[in-house]
């Protein structure tokens, strides 16, 4: 055997460590932290992300409870903020809220013993953990969780460690809140000593707020005992401090009209392109997809040429929308802010972890036109602490039992979809709500969160544009108003301005489609990437069952675009199999000329199965086409291993499709339905059965 003699030895040695951290490079090293966010808390002189130790903060600022938050929408986020001011105001507790991304977990272990945590935690998509929690939950749930002081699981290293929890979930998802389920028995398991049950809220059931209410009491009751604390009577406090800033207006070069940052107020808008920091996309191409009249659905085309934003297909694409004129200055009407509502005014955190949600100084017409979801539904909590400022007693005495029936506030309230200044003015149009402190809007209203939606375009087709599907949503609530939807209203409002309508107003809806000082000069719409799991096989060769009725067809446009450009260009591609359905043939079915266009690229290989539910007395839906085709969708689900999608619908159609396939495997296979549902679920644990699906 040769001698390896000094040289050859030190050449080596640098060639494994150069290959090591070329490698690592992005996971143990050179880890790019997201620049924008903490870009409101920096525009607002608060410097979030000081530290990564939560319990020096929490030392730092006298806090012995704390509240982490794994957010996707906003509602666990505001169900964090309620808890903290709850356990302030009623226990005295010192709470502080903690969005899990923006800390480090290895001192769990350290955690006081007169200390308390709590964890709201919402399950987002298939059981995945929401953006910001990722990092957590992978820390927690790692087979070697190192913690600061090396003690291993059969020591209980956090069995100091008392807290509650909370999942935001959905039940018509497999993996109903399992994430909090996960995050509970992996803490439980180093020893922590949960106090209460864990409380489960239902989206699915559409009862999450009720089952946040009916869980936060008998928890507070158990925390007080087990933390020895007293309850007192509860009086607002404010959480921010609203200064005007009259030495400003709205020309000046500071003032935020809108920008999401620093950098889009100066005209720098950079990447990387996120959740913390949209970029302004250039709409390229809208149409209609529909021809029927009182509908619409929208077909666009966003150019990312220059961004640097990137998408596989499969991915989503989140709009950031604006709120409607008309719900602006509603909402400015009742509260009694609109001569004000120009007036430019900074907002402080009355606490040193209190984090104000946009940056400023800004004015009242920006934080309620861009930053604020007063279009949402309203919490029987917040009607209760509104009711203190009510304009006169009768309407105050309305606004507690608002706030305190359940059933009363159902029959008023939730039924008829009110938003904030919808239930003021039912309770007293008369009188303005102007003793409201804006800082209880602040708290109690959610921040406006981008809309998500599956990309219907192929990466490998078109990387540099980006194809958005969305039906415009607008309910009509028996017997009282018309529930209209703020993104896609938005974006039928841009669609019209650039097909040359001056002053779009979508049924009867104004925006500023022109944006903070005109940046986006009515063609553009700000939007990031949500990377998805939801995606075709790497092997083109392999079949694919894709189930998409609606609007749900959305990525199978994506996918099959893809699977004909492949075979375009020679290469064998697997059987795809698509299953559509609509109303009717002539109003609805969305992209037919597409499909007319793929299926002659892909052959015999693609194979496309029509629903039109009210074309005939029956009403047909795509989980009855599915069973007409049972035998060949079992074979090539169990001889050649096909992938099975669903998009769509989760409360019914969804649910419809999972039962009708376990019939197809029992029926075919001749086994039980026991079995065959164990088949199915077995097909999701591998990621051969995938859902891309919204209540």
């Amino acid at each position: 055997m040769a001698q390896i003699d000094t040289l050859d030895l030190v050449v080596l040695v640098v060639l494994l460590v150069g290959t090591a951290a070329y490698f690592t490079k992005g996971t143990l090293w050179g880890i790019t932290k997201d620049p924008y966010a903490a870009a409101y808390a920096e525009a607002n002189g608060h410097k979030a992300g000081k530290t990564r130790n939560f319990l020096e903060k929490m030392d730092e600022s006298g806090k012995n409870c704390i509240i982490f938050y794994g957010s996707q929408t906003g509602t666990a986020e505001d169900y964090a903020s309620r808890l903290a001011k709850e356990g302030s105001s009623r226990f005295g507790l010192k709470t502080m809220v903690a969005d899990l991304e923006d800390y480090d977990y290895e001192n769990l272990d350290e955690f006081p013993e007169d200390k308390m945590a709590m964890f709201v935690l919402a399950t987002y998509g298939e059981g995945e953990p929401t953006d910001n929690a990722v990092e957590f939950y992978e820390f927690i749930k790692g087979e070697d969780v190192a913690f600061s002081k090396g003690a291993g699981v059969e020591d209980k290293p956090l069995s100091s460690l008392k807290y509650v929890a909370f999942g935001l979930g959905n039940n018509t998802y497999e993996h109903y809140n399992v994430m909090v389920k996960n995050v509970d028995s992996a803490i439980a398991r180093f020893g922590a000593q949960r106090i209460g049950e864990i409380g489960m809220g239902d989206d699915g059931a559409g009862t999450m707020e009720e089952d946040f209410l009916a869980w936060k009491e008998p928890m507070w009751a158990k925390a007080a005992e087990v933390m020895g604390l007293e309850e007192r009577e509860a009086v607002y406090e404010p959480v921010f401090s609203i200064i005007d800033r009259d030495e400003l207006d709205t020309a000046a070069p500071t003032v935020y009209l809108g920008e999401p940052n620093k950098n889009h107020l100066e005209g720098e808008s950079k990447g990387p392109y996120n959740s913390h920091n949209p970029y302004i996309a250039p709409i390229v191409e809208s149409k209609e997809l529909f021809t029927s009249k009182d509908r619409n659905c929208l077909h666009m085309e966003l150019d990312v040429q220059g961004s640097n934003l990137s998408y596989q297909t499969g991915d989503h694409i989140a709009v950031w929308p604006t709120n409607a004129g008309v719900e602006v200055d509603r909402f400015l009407n009742v509260s009694g802010l609109a001569e004000k509502r120009n007036s430019v005014i900074g907002v402080k955190g009355l606490d040193p972890t209190a984090r104000v949600p946009f940056p400023t100084p800004t004015t009242y017409d920006t934080i309620v036109r861009y930053h604020m979801e007063i279009c949402g539904p309203v919490s029987r909590q917040f009607i209760d602490t509104l009711a203190a400022f009510a304009p006169d007693e009768p309407s105050k005495a309305e606004m507690k039992k608002l706030g305190s029936d359940k059933d009363y506030f159902q029959d008023k309230i939730a039924s008829k979809y009110m938003n904030i200044a919808q239930v003021l003015l039912s309770v007293n149009s008369e009188k303005p709500w102007s003793a409201i402190p804006f800082s209880a809007f602040i708290e109690g209203i959610n921040k406006i969160q981008p809309r998500y939606y599956s990309i219907s375009s192929s990466s490998l087709v078109q990387p540099k544009q980006i194809s958005i599907t969305a039906i415009v949503e607008s309910i009509q609530v028996p017997g009282s108003h018309v529930v209209k939807g703020v993104t896609t209203n938005y974006l039928l409002a841009l669609k019209q301005k650039q097909h040359g309508d001056p002053n779009p107003d979508p049924h009867g809806l104004t925006y500023a489609i022109t944006g903070p000082r005109n940046k986006y000069d009515g063609i553009h719409v700000p939007v990031h990437v949500r990377h998805s799991n939801f995606k075709l096989p790497s092997d083109p060769t392999k079949p694919v069952i894709m189930i998409g009725p609606g609007t749900g067809v959305a990525p199978f446009r994506g996918f099959v675009q893809e699977r004909a450009a492949q075979a375009a260009k020679g290469e064998k591609v697997g059987k795809t199999i698509l299953f559509f359905g609509c109303r009717k043939k002539d109003e609805d079915f969305i992209y037919k000329d597409d499909w007319d266009r793929y299926a002659s690229a892909l052959g015999s290989s693609f194979a496309m199965h029509t629903a039109f539910s009210r074309e005939q007395k029956e009403k047909v839906y795509v989980q009855h086409l599915l069973k007409q085709q049972a035998d060949e969708i079992n074979e090539l689900l169990e001889k050649q291993k096909a992938n099975f999608y669903v998009c769509g619908d989760a409360a019914n159609m969804a649910r419809d499709v999972n039962n009708v396939l376990a019939q197809i495997i029992s029926e075919k296979r001749g086994i039980s339905a026991e079995k065959a549902d164990e088949v199915v679920k077995s097909m999701r644990s591998r990621g051969t059965y995938q859902e891309d699906v919204w209540s």
